[in-house]
């Protein structure tokens, strides 16, 4: 991503949402399938401006989310979509042994 893609998606202020995942042993893989099928289907929702997730280097099972949303209801319709509730209310969820998120305005 160039900078001027960046300053794109940040442009006009939104919600970002940084969310921190921890498999449960011997699920890191089955968890990053997932979210590999997961991504691209959030990518293309229309309120999100950005959609990153990664996977440690030094710990394999530990994920990092980071999501900008265009606004709070953009951010309540990616819960509520169908990807969301199957890959991951229903499918990682069950597999992880830690999740953490937190939610910030951009300056």
């Amino acid at each position: 991503m160039n900078q001027q893609a960046i300053h794109q998606a940040i442009s006009g202020g939104g919600l970002l949402v940084v969310a921190q995942w921890e498999a449960k042993p011997g699920e890191a893989d089955k968890v990053a399938g997932i979210l590999d099928r997961f991504l691209p289907e959030a990518q293309r929702e229309d309120g999100v401006k950005l959609f990153l997730i990664s996977r440690g280097k030094d710990n394999p099972a530990q994920f990092l989310f980071y999501e900008l949303f265009r606004d709070e209801a953009a951010f309540k319709a990616h819960q509520e979509s169908a990807h969301f509730k199957t890959w991951i209310a229903g499918q990682a969820l069950p597999l992880l042994a830690k999740r953490e998120r937190a939610q910030y305005g951009l300056l």
